[in-house]
């Protein structure tokens, strides 16, 4: 990743909200570096030195600020300034998957060799993958003593660590001082509650409303719900089960999330999956600047500046969603899902009388008959789709995550019965997490573009990549804006139009970071007509 100094310090100097994340300052006269946000004092030019990661900070002898808190920094994104096998493997690592798997492991589920992966790593980032493993383990545990009461031997578990000896070395090596010390001037000594708290930093601005919106019709029955301003669920974590609530963080530009304490032990992979769940490691203002070259996209950007593309905090759970979705509202979808869960899913005890449920392993799933399912009220041919997504999740090692490759989950989706374009693009911008994912054959998107067949709804977005998915959003708000409810859905599979060919994921040219946009678009005017279709919109 290249930085450029003089760009790096004038973020710096002018705390740039936009730059947080994409790079970290080093001071030389006191060791510590920061954000690019930090309110701390700003230091000369001449003793500033810049770093890609919190990683390569460290490597360098420098410590993390106690003030701006480089740990709580939102990721890059993915927004192709990363190579992608570095991106899906920065991934993995930032949920803990070295925390008890080897590097050769993780290499071999990335389908490259140990070697390759290190020469990699080390290639686009300065530092290999058991440096960013360790980095992420100290810099959760940092985040814990911030901001939670576990004790100090739990929360070196489930920040990672092996043994509290391991920790306490090497938060002492990395930090000047034990963790001890640092929960004692916190305060944050006394007894743990009912949960545990959890700091998510983003990007402003943030659209938590519309995300809300988005999230509540399709909540699943007795397993997640929206509840004023709070999104709920329930989760399973490997082996360990539990709950979360989420809301907007009073006083930062973060959200707030508490997690049951049945979930301590599995933190880190929580924490990640709510990052994507959220889309907190968008660039909005990037991603605002480009889509707003289209004149007539610009006023849909500005009327929901801020707009996340809603992810899965369950890949496979939002998949089957999905496929529940085709040829019915959203309504019926929801209530198919429910069943879904009452059936097959565990019962679960929450403190929130909505939730009661664990949403169906795809273990589970896999092993159920093609007539109990259908039996739920759907067709035969909805039922053997959703028993072969959960056969080839869970016998044959499908991966619905933003780590999974992007162009081989599409092309084994699309083998799948019963799945087609519109499904594998839908599951690409939510259970993968793909920036560039265009459902073209949604109704919504179509009728928001003066009725344009398929084809021609993919001809109009190239203009707008990579940022198809968030194009969508918006296009999708807007009718919700308009007063069309989202909720009556037809397939697109019903469509009379000439089949298009996966557009699959766009690669755009290497970029100095810090930048304004990641790719330049063309600002032709597409036809945009909000509120007057009265087609009905695909949306599981």
């Amino acid at each position: 990743m290249i930085l450029d100094p003089a760009t790096c310090y004038r973020a710096v100097c002018a705390r740039d909200g936009r730059f947080d994340g994409l790079f970290f300052v080093g001071v030389t006269t006191t060791g510590i570096y920061c954000r690019p946000v930090c309110p701390a004092r700003t230091p000369g030019r001449d003793r500033c030195v810049f770093f890609g990661t919190r990683a390569e900070a460290e490597r360098e002898g420098f410590r993390a600020c106690f003030r701006c808190r480089p740990e709580l920094a939102p990721g890059q994104g993915p927004i192709d300034a990363l190579p992608r096998l570095v991106e899906r493997a920065l991934a993995r690592i930032e949920a803990g998957d070295l925390n008890e798997r080897s590097v050769d492991d993780l290499a071999r589920s990335l389908q490259v060799s140990g070697r390759h992966l290190r020469r990699a790593l080390s290639g686009a980032l300065g530092v290999g993958p058991i440096e960013l493993a360790q980095s992420r383990r100290l810099a959760f545990a940092k985040q814990l003593l911030h901001d939670t009461s576990l004790p100090l031997a739990e929360l070196a578990l489930a920040s990672g660590f092996a043994s509290v000896r391991r920790f306490n070395a090497l938060f002492q090596a990395r930090f000047g001082r034990p963790p001890s010390a640092v929960r004692r001037e916190q305060g944050t000594c006394s007894a743990p509650g009912a949960s545990i708290a959890l700091r998510l930093d983003h990007r402003t601005p943030y659209d938590w409303e519309s995300l809300l919106q988005f999230l509540a019709p399709r909540a699943v029955p007795g397993v997640e719900e929206v509840v004023g301003d709070v999104y709920r669920r329930t989760l399973r974590v490997g082996t360990r089960r539990g709950w979360v609530a989420v809301q907007l963080h009073p006083r930062q530009p973060a959200l707030r999330a508490e997690v049951s304490l049945s979930l301590a032990g599995s933190l880190m992979p929580v924490a990640a999956r709510l990052r994507a769940l959220f889309d907190l490691d968008a660039h909005p203002t990037v991603i605002g600047e480009h889509l707003g070259r289209d004149p007539a996209m610009r006023p849909l950007v500005n009327l929901h500046p801020g707009l996340r593309v809603p992810g899965a905090f369950d890949g496979f759970e939002s998949a089957v969603r999905a496929i529940l979705g085709q040829q019915v509202t959203v309504g019926a979808a929801t209530t198919l899902a429910g069943r879904v869960a009452r059936r097959f899913g565990e019962p679960f005890e929450t403190p929130f009388p909505g939730l009661s449920r664990l949403f169906p392993s795809a273990d589970a799933l896999a092993d159920c008959g093609e007539g109990d399912v259908a039996s739920l009220g759907m067709p035969g041919a909805r039922a053997r789709t959703v028993l072969a997504l959960a056969r080839a999740v869970a016998r044959e090692g499908l991966r619905l995550e933003p780590a999974a490759d992007v162009e081989a989950t599409l092309a084994r989706l699309l083998e799948l019965p019963g799945i087609g374009e519109w499904t594998a693009q839908y599951v690409a911008m939510r259970a993968l997490g793909w920036p560039d994912a265009f459902p073209a054959g949604d109704l919504g998107v179509r009728s928001a573009l003066g009725g344009a067949p398929a084809r021609s709804a993919e001809l109009v977005a190239e203009r707008w990549r990579p940022w198809r998915a968030y194009a969508v959003m918006h296009l999708w708000s807007s009718r919700m804006a308009e007063g069309h409810s989202l909720a009556a859905t037809s397939n697109p599979v019903a469509i009379k139009a000439a089949p298009s060919q996966p557009s699959g994921p766009s690669r755009s040219p290497s970029t100095t970071v810090p930048r304004t946009a990641a790719v330049s678009g063309s600002a032709s005017v597409s036809v945009i007509t909000v509120g007057t279709a009265r087609q009905r919109s695909p949306q599981p």
